[in-house]
C-alpha cells in the first residue's frame, strides 16, 4: 500500500505505449502526478523526449524509449534500457493503437469489396499491438512480483459504429484478450498480475479528427451524429480518462481483473431515444 493512500502510484515504474500519442500524453501527465515513474514509449522519439523532459522539470520521473509495439526485438531492448533506469516495472498501459484509412469502409463503397489487407492491418495493430507488448513487459512484472496491466478498448466494441471496420474488430480482440488474459493470469499468479481496460467514448485524436471535424474546427456530419448520441452532448477530453487510469493502476483496484470500464459520456447506454 503507497503510504495509506491507496490511489497513489509513488515507488511503480509503469510503461505507456503510444505514450506519444494525444491520450498517451494524458496517460504520461496522470501516472507522474500520481507518483509513478513512467517509461513513454512511441515511435516518435522527439515527442517522447520532450514529455519525458517536461516531467522531469516539474520534479518527476520519466525515461523516454523508442520502440514500435509491432516489433518485439525493439520493446525487449525497451525493457532493458528501463530495467536498467528504474530497476523494475509495475504497470503497463497498452496505449498503442488507433484507426487508419486503409481499415474504413465508406457508406458508398462496395460491401462485397472491402479492402481486406488494410482490414487485417488496422486490427492486428491494436490487437497484437497491446498482446506483444504485454508478452515483453508482463514477463518483467511478473518476475518483480506482479503489478497492473491496462488495456484501451472502445464503444466500437460493443456497439456497431460505422465506417470503422477494422479498428472495431481489433477493439472487440482486446476485449476477449483481456478477460481471457486476466483469468489465465490469476491462475498462475493469483492476485499479483491484473488486466483491465478502459473502454473510451469519442475523443478527438490524431486518427479520428478529419472523420468528426472540418479544417475550420466545425463538426462534421458524423462528429454531430456522435454528439447527438452522447448525453453529456460533447466529446471527451483526454485528461478526464485519467482517473480512470489511475484507479485501474494502482492499489485501489487490488481485486479487480478482468473488467472494463467505461469512460463515454453515456454513450454506450444511450438508445438514441
Amino acid at each position: 500500500m503507497s503510504e495509506g493512500n491507496v490511489f497513489s502510484l509513488k515507488g511503480k515504474v509503469i510503461v505507456v505505449t503510444g505514450g506519444t500519442g494525444i491520450l498517451g500524453g494524458a496517460f504520461v501527465k496522470g501516472i507522474a502526478d500520481a507518483g509513478g515513474a513512467v517509461a513513454i514509449l512511441g515511435r516518435n522519439e522527439a515527442v517522447a523526449a520532450e514529455r519525458a523532459g517536461a516531467i522531469k522539470a516539474n520534479g518527476g520521473k520519466a525515461l523516454a524509449v523508442k520502440a514500435d509495439v509491432m516489433e518485439e526485438g525493439e520493446l525487449r531492448k525497451a525493457r532493458e534500457i528501463i530495467l536498467k533506469e528504474f530497476g523494475a516495472i509495475n504497470g503497463l498501459v497498452n496505449a498503442a493503437g488507433g484507426n487508419m484509412p486503409e481499415g474504413v469502409l465508406q457508406p458508398d463503397a462496395d460491401i462485397f469489396s472491402i479492402n481486406i489487407e488494410g482490414m487485417k492491418k488496422a486490427m492486428m495493430l491494436n490487437l497484437w499491438g497491446t498482446i506483444i507488448p504485454t508478452q515483453v513487459f508482463g514477463e518483467a512484472m511478473a518476475k518483480n512480483g506482479g503489478g497492473s496491466i491496462v488495456n484501451i478498448s472502445s464503444v466500437s466494441s460493443v456497439q456497431a459504429v460505422t465506417k470503422v471496420l477494422g479498428y472495431s474488430m481489433g477493439k472487440a480482440a482486446v476485449d476477449c484478450y483481456t478477460k481471457w488474459f486476466a483469468v489465465e493470469m490469476a491462475n498462475r499468479y493469483g492476485d499479483k498480475l491484473r488486466m483491465n481496460s478502459i473502454m473510451p467514448g469519442f475523443f478527438l485524436t490524431e486518427q479520428n479528427r478529419a472523420l468528426l471535424t472540418n479544417p475550420d474546427g466545425s463538426y462534421t456530419d458524423r462528429g454531430n451524429l456522435v454528439v447527438k448520441n452522447t448525453p453529456f452532448k460533447r466529446f471527451g477530453k483526454p485528461e478526464e480518462l485519467i482517473g480512470a487510469l489511475v484507479y485501474l493502476l494502482s492499489d485501489a483496484s487490488r481485486f479487480v481483473t478482468g473488467m472494463q470500464l467505461g469512460v463515454d459520456g453515456g454513450f454506450t447506454i444511450f438508445s438514441g431515444v
